[in-house]
């Protein structure tokens, strides 16, 4: 198979970035009708259905019954923590700076690497945790001001958490199942969980501004389906250091959209900690190569 072109690499890319940067417009908007936890569900029901017609018309591996349990776990931590977490955490902080604290899960998987799974963690991963912390401190100054702050907000670092932790254990299995096999699972099981939120939810839906669903609807065929199936494309093309990058493109193109669709003005701290908590990201993701470069110029 020819590999794609640039031009529509970058057109897919591009594609994820935009997806993923309205997932906190569409969140915002979806709760002014619904619970963080219905809103979770909702969205996800959604993003099952479509799921099941792209495997119907693409096909996908049947799970290996010893598999199964740890497909649960992706489930819970890659869709019913992460945006349960999400949901709620985002009733008290800006639609950009849940952009900018969701996309510290890197940071977090560090403090996994060292505290759970006994991995060394060099001198300069602790520096940019310290970094990125500092950055997230900057942001919620900015949002609310630190005084202000309502705790409640800081559930958005748990998602990050929980986002980290899936993806820690997505690797184990990532060479056992395509990209959209994997997705469609995770998907599936974290939406058979989500179900607690059943009650209620279809007088929700019926009470709903007809705007706002069709933001969730947005919602979930497009953060939650479409942008890991285009996402798991550019994996199988592009090395994941590589690919990571244009994800720090997220929270600002989230900021222009909220600050367009929900006027929400951008805080210039808030700017400022997102620069820092993705500079402290980038670092991570990139130290490998910095090191490499560093032996081969010396």
């Amino acid at each position: 198979m020819n590999p794609p072109s640039p031009v529509k690499l970058t057109l897919v890319i591009a594609s994820v970035i935009l997806c993923w940067a309205y997932s906190p417009i569409g969140v915002h908007m979806g709760l002014h009708s619904y619970s963080p936890g219905q809103l979770a569900l909702l969205r996800f029901l959604i993003a099952s259905v479509f799921m099941a017609g792209v495997a119907l018309v693409m096909g996908i591996g049947r799970p290996n019954l010893r598999d199964l349990p740890w497909l649960l776990v992706l489930g819970f931590f890659g869709v019913f923590l992460h945006h349960t977490s999400l949901n709620y955490g985002q009733q008290f902080v800006t639609a950009a700076a849940s952009s900018v604290l969701a996309q510290s899960a890197p940071l977090f998987s560090v403090l996994i690497a060292f505290f759970c799974l006994n991995e060394r963690v060099s001198a300069w991963r602790w520096g940019c945790v310290l970094l990125g912390l500092l950055g997230v401190l900057v942001v919620i100054w900015g949002d609310h001001g630190l005084g202000d702050i309502d705790p409640r907000g800081l559930l958005i670092l748990l998602a990050a958490v929980a986002w980290s932790v899936y993806f820690a254990i997505q690797k184990r299995y990532a060479h056992r199942y395509s990209p959209l096999t994997m997705a469609c699972y995770m998907v599936w099981a974290g939406t058979l969980m989500l179900l607690v939120n059943l009650p209620g939810l279809p007088a929700a839906v019926i009470q709903a501004p007809l705007a706002q669903n069709l933001a969730v609807l947005v919602l979930g065929i497009f953060p939650s389906a479409l942008a890991y199936l285009a996402w798991g494309y550019v994996l199988k093309h592009v090395d994941v250091s590589r690919a990571s990058v244009a994800m720090y493109l997220i929270p600002p193109v989230a900021m222009l959209m909220a600050a367009t669709l929900l006027g929400e003005p951008i805080a210039l701290q808030v700017v400022m900690g997102g620069v820092i908590v993705l500079a402290s990201v980038a670092a991570v993701s990139l130290e490998k190569h910095w090191m490499r470069s560093l032996r081969c110029t010396a």
